[in-house]
């Protein structure tokens, strides 16, 4: 058997006191927490996730009732990404250092907002642009900054537990916000205007429930400086501690594309390539598929919490530190997603061929599983690699590589001028052996930093 190496703990040694007082910014004393205090940043993660979403089952109403094209449509959604992005990369590191409260209030508000906006998207194009780009911010700043707040909101409650908390609003929030908006465009009334009516409903307190929510992460007494400074302490936020680097990109690189890689190929490439089959009930079947995959993924989490297994993982690092030995279940969650995803991406080229609703709906099912495993093991790698510090940060790195998969549809429909769906989805399930492989060679010579202080 290969010798693994044992991974050194990552940059949060303690300094000295006089080190500490010399070289750190003062940060005031951290609010103690209630028990359920991460309730509230767990609902504005599903608000926002129900706001991110609700716009995918519309697709075709816009283009059916509001008269926009496919090039139009496809610029909503790049709106969405150019949102995103900002949103995933600036909000972590800004709340690392002014506090999670103020920058996820904004975000929740600006989620609201969003959907405000997109109402008027009937009479012109421009709302609906301009909602998009706010919406993904939301959603980037919800995705960064509520994970890291959740986790230092649930306290003793163990990494496992909190990743799952966070991943299992935000899933929720994004399959309810399909579902609700899919069907209020296939059967209620005002489909251009009534989904976003009921999420701004839904919204519209959050902001202000946050307010009462304990800050974790109190601003530094002296965060001023130059732009320059800042943007170097922003910069700094976003890099991997070193001793976590080779286990990032053996583990988490390859497998962080596929948690929204997966989710692009059930309910966007699976409907298009069956939509023939199922008529006028176009929407519907394209809702139906999004809640399948999304709920699939919602209940799976729990299964990625389990083959984690934080507790004993732990307990066993100690003993084979003492023996100088390596684990051998630190890596069975991403090793767990990864073959799952391998298998809904086989289905996805042997439907493309078949053209099956009913297999598509199996392909949905199982790829949402190999989702909710992967956004949660993926989130437990990340908190654990990353200090007090730069969690947020981190984390939007995570978020913003997982993202990338949603490119795959895109990419996939670019290329269809040249190459076919078989072939082209064929080459997908190739790929994604080929990261399994990589995830599994990384389990096996790396092990996860021992947890952040």
């Amino acid at each position: 058997m290969p010798r693994t190496q044992r991974m050194p703990e990552p940059r949060q040694a303690a300094p000295s006191p006089a080190t500490a007082s010399a070289h750190a910014p003062a940060r005031a004393p951290a609010q103690a927490p209630r028990p359920d205090s991460w309730r509230t940043v767990a609902a504005a993660m599903f608000a926002c996730g129900w706001g991110g979403n609700q716009f995918t089952p519309l697709l075709l109403m816009y283009r059916r009732l509001g008269g926009y094209s496919t090039l139009s449509v496809d610029a909503f959604l790049g709106a969405y990404v150019v949102g995103l992005v900002p949103g995933l990369l600036l909000a972590g590191p800004v709340s690392d250092r002014r506090g999670r409260r103020p920058v996820l209030v904004a975000g929740t508000a600006a989620s609201a907002v969003a959907s405000l906006v997109l109402s008027f998207g009937g009479q012109s194009a421009w709302p609906i642009y301009a909602g998009r780009l706010i919406t993904g911010f939301a959603v980037g700043i919800a995705m960064s900054v509520g994970s890291s707040w959740v986790k230092e909101l649930s306290g003793g409650a163990g990494g496992g537990l909190a990743a799952r908390r966070s991943s299992l609003f935000q899933t929720a929030g994004f399959g309810l916000g399909a579902g609700v908006a899919g069907v209020l465009a296939q059967w209620g009334p005002w489909p251009m205007v009534s989904p976003y009516a009921v999420h701004l409903l839904i919204t519209v307190a959050i902001p202000v429930l946050l307010l009462r929510v304990p800050e974790t992460r109190p601003p530094l007494a002296h965060a001023s400086g130059s732009v320059r400074q800042l943007l170097t302490a922003l910069v700094d936020d976003l890099r991997v501690p070193a001793p976590a680097r080779r286990r990032f990109r053996l583990v988490v690189l390859p497998m962080a594309p596929w948690v929204f890689g997966a989710a692009g190929l059930a309910y966007a490439v699976m409907p298009q390539l069956v939509g023939f089959r199922v008529g006028d009930w176009g929407p519907a079947y394209a809702t139906g598929l999004t809640v399948l995959a999304l709920g699939t993924g919602a209940a799976v989490q729990p299964v990625a919490r389990w083959l984690h297994g934080d507790r004993e993982n732990r307990e066993a690092g100690n003993r084979e530190a003492r023996n100088g030995e390596a684990g051998t279940r630190t890596g069975r969650a991403p090793v767990a997603a990864m073959a799952v995803m391998l298998l809904g991406a086989a289905l996805c080229a042997a439907n493309a061929v078949l053209l099956s609703p009913w297999l598509a709906a199996v392909t949905a099912a199982v790829l949402g599983a190999g989702y909710g495993i992967a956004v949660v093991s993926g989130l437990l790698e990340i908190q654990r690699m990353a200090g007090p510090d730069d969690l947020a940060g981190l984390t939007g790195i995570y978020y913003m590589l997982a993202y990338a998969g949603f490119l795959l549809p895109t990419v996939l429909a670019t290329l269809s001028s040249w190459l076919s769906y078989p072939v082209m989805l064929a080459a997908v399930a190739a790929a994604a052996l080929v990261c399994l492989g990589l995830v599994v060679t990384g389990a096996r010579v790396t092990q996860p930093p021992a947890p952040a202080r």
